[in-house]
């Protein structure tokens, strides 16, 4: 098992280095004598703020996927299904559409993006928490997630019919998703949404391993159910939100790296299962954002398209073994 953590440490590293490295503009180190002001600038406002994004993205989407799996019990649950990212998206929309004054300023712009997606996830979460008490079919649930998302994103698209083409513009380009551009203030609330959620997830890792044997058992143990999931949704608030909000909607990473994690470590047991999701969930995104740079142009494929190509297989796999009796 140590091994396996050293592969992805060593993996990770490897990976942060040669996304940084990796680029349609040759990157001559900025140190030394032969010192390049140009790269300098491609080096740490460009280069390392979307390797470390990556990084921040994978981990966080990863961890995210992980305690709604656990919460409701479902192996196909994640921000993305239960429609939490497209209630961030709402907000977002909400906040760029709706006070395109406040979007143009360059710090409120940045926290008020963040405050709108924070808001939009913690409402989708909310009503979905209302259903899950009322409807003990988890499916039932999964469906009804899902069907939050899409009113959502039809909300989105009559925010759209009604903005402006300045605000409009901002939105859509939001929309498509990147690692890139996050400016260093963006970057730091980002990584201030990330930490705040992993740790609320660390604290909460005695109460998420007696949540796999039952609500009935974690109770009996002195777990206060509503408590422990009002955390955990805080912090799923704060991952997908915060991801949300500065790179865009990105799917699939949240419900397929908790399985990626299962299948190596053959472990239930939280304590091994969240370090493991947030390596495995930075090494697949800094992989995804290596892949998206097309040799030789100036091309970046979208993050989206890769990590579905990616997510996709592992979803399908865990729909078969479910419907033979068996769990990944």
């Amino acid at each position: 098992m140590r091994t396996k953590f050293i592969l992805l440490i060593v993996l990770l590293v490897a990976l942060f280095g040669a996304d940084v490295v990796v680029g349609s503009t040759g990157l001559l180190w900025p140190f030394g004598a032969g010192r390049d002001d140009v790269a300098w600038r491609i080096l740490f406002d460009f280069r390392l703020p979307k390797a470390t994004a990556a990084w921040l993205v994978g981990s966080a989407l990863a961890v995210s996927g992980l305690l709604m799996q656990t919460v409701f019990r479902n192996p196909l649950a994640g921000p993305y299904v239960l429609g939490v990212s497209s209630g961030a998206s709402l907000g977002v929309a909400l906040f760029l559409l709706g006070a395109p004054v406040l979007s143009g300023l360059g710090v409120a712009r940045d926290l008020g993006t963040a405050v709108a997606a924070w808001g939009g996830a913690v409402a989708v979460l909310v009503v979905v928490m209302a259903v899950s008490a009322r409807i003990k079919d988890i499916m039932a649930v999964l469906i009804l997630g899902m069907m939050f998302g899409s009113g959502a994103a039809a909300l989105v698209d009559v925010l759209q019919y009604f903005s402006s083409d300045s605000a409009l513009k901002g939105f859509v380009i939001w929309s498509m998703g990147s690692l890139g551009g996050l400016s260093h203030v963006q970057l730091l609330i980002l990584t201030l949404c990330v930490g705040g959620g992993i740790l609320l997830a660390v604290l909460s890792v005695k109460p998420l391993n007696l949540l796999l044997l039952g609500d009935g058992y974690a109770r009996s143990m002195g777990v206060s159910i509503r408590r422990v999931r009002t955390v955990i949704f805080l912090a799923t608030s704060l991952l997908a939100g915060g991801v949300t909000a500065f790179c865009g909607p990105i799917g699939f990473v949240g419900i397929a790296v908790p399985h990626l994690a299962r299948m190596c470590f053959r472990r239930a047991d939280h304590r091994i299962l969240l370090p493991a999701s947030m390596l495995i969930g930075a090494d697949l995104v800094l992989l995804c954002d290596l892949l998206s740079q097309l040799p030789g142009t100036d091309l970046i494929l979208p993050i989206n398209t890769l990590t579905a190509l990616v997510g996709i297989p592992v979803v399908v796999a865990v729909v078969v073994n479910n419907k033979r009796g068996r769990m990944m």
